[in-house]
């Protein structure tokens, strides 16, 4: 796209703060990560968001619309040596940028050969790209998927180079409805990640048919325009920047479980919130719906927890998911009367949170 290509040259060219990462404090241990990037991959890096899922030593992750590289390297310390990531981007000039610093980084985090690899091509198309079907343990996205105008095929291709109990953890911008033509043909808006906003009741659907379990909601963040001639284009459209997980596993066992967290996930020893309905704190019994008993079984998380046979509830309903991200941001309002900065949501001027 030459919005990413040639018209912006660094993030000080976006026209809204749509695509601006939050001002959340990042863990100690992702910070560090970030510093050894290198800076011209980072001053290149247009995301909404840090998308950084938890328990990944070792896992091969895809990073859907790459960019210059930026999240791609700094999770590339986090798999470690024998973990993988693959970036994959349509923008001939950031692909570029990633490419140059593949030696460097490797280099700078003492490994004996990169885990890092780039390819162009379509984010609807990731097998016509080379990927192989089955392939990933994880799929990230960063303020990509609105950028597409087939969605459905994003997931289902995404679905499709998915391993088994394999998850797609991604943030993007979502709408309180469906958005008008006119919304949908501006060039600036739909470079801006506003213009291609999907209702977040159609991210559901979509889901579904693609064959993915109900979505997570884990994180939702009020998102301002903070540009006049956008906002009046806009009109009464609410937008929010909300992170939902997708995993790939077999539906059928809904029945609640009491599940221990066992502590062993790094950066989280203590507490791990895995969606805005669930933290759960180690050596904790929870008692879990079933659609997320089934995604801790079957998926990467399943040696980190303890799995009691099921049984009497534990003394407290298992809680019901949230997927309205605009309900949350409105909940947590509530909780915290004139901030929204508590719990897994903020409000403020940029997109994104994690």
């Amino acid at each position: 796209m030459d919005y990413y290509g040639k018209v912006l040259k660094n993030s000080a060219d976006l026209k809204s703060n749509a695509c601006v990462p939050p001002a959340k404090p990042i863990p100690a241990f992702i910070r560090q990560a970030l510093k050894k990037v290198h800076p011209e991959v980072t001053a290149r890096y247009y995301g909404c968001g840090l998308v950084v899922p938890e328990c990944l030593e070792g896992c091969r992750i895809l990073d859907l619309g790459s960019g210059s590289g930026r999240d791609c390297y700094m999770l590339s310390q986090l798999v470690g040596e024998k973990g993988h990531i693959t970036g994959i981007d349509m923008t001939e000039e950031q692909l570029d940028v990633a490419r140059t610093y593949v030696d460097y980084h490797a280099k700078e985090f003492g490994y004996k050969k990169p885990n890092v690899s780039f390819v162009q091509g379509y984010i609807e198309a990731l097998t016509e790209a080379g990927l192989e079907k089955s392939s990933f343990d994880i799929i990230i996205s960063n303020c990509v998927v609105n950028l597409s105008p087939d969605k459905k095929r994003v997931l289902a291709e995404a679905y499709s180079v998915l391993k088994d109990g394999g998850e797609l953890y991604f943030s993007d911008v979502y709408s309180s409805g469906r958005l008008t033509e006119e919304i949908k043909n501006h060039k600036v808006l739909w470079g801006e990640c506003l213009g291609g906003a999907l209702w977040w009741k159609d991210l559901l659907q979509l889901a579904e048919e693609v064959g993915f379990s109900p979505p997570r909601l884990v994180a939702a963040s009020v998102l301002s325009v903070d540009n006049k001639e956008l906002q009046d284009i806009l009109g009464d459209f609410k937008f929010v920047s909300a992170t939902y997980r997708l995993f790939k596993v077999p539906k059928g066992n809904t029945q609640p479980r009491r599940v221990i967290y066992n502590g062993s996930i790094t950066g989280v020893e203590d507490s791990f919130q895995f969606d805005c309905r669930y933290t759960f704190k180690v050596d904790n019994v929870v008692e879990v719906d079933g659609e997320l008993a089934a995604i801790l079984t079957q998926s990467r998380f399943a040696e980190d927890f303890t799995f009691q046979p099921p049984g009497e509830p534990c003394g407290a309903e298992p809680k019901a998911g949230l997927v309205d991200p605009f309900e949350l941001v409105l909940q947590l309002k509530k909780q915290s009367p004139g901030s929204a900065t508590g719990g897994c949501c903020s409000t403020r001027s940029a997109a994104c949170c994690k």
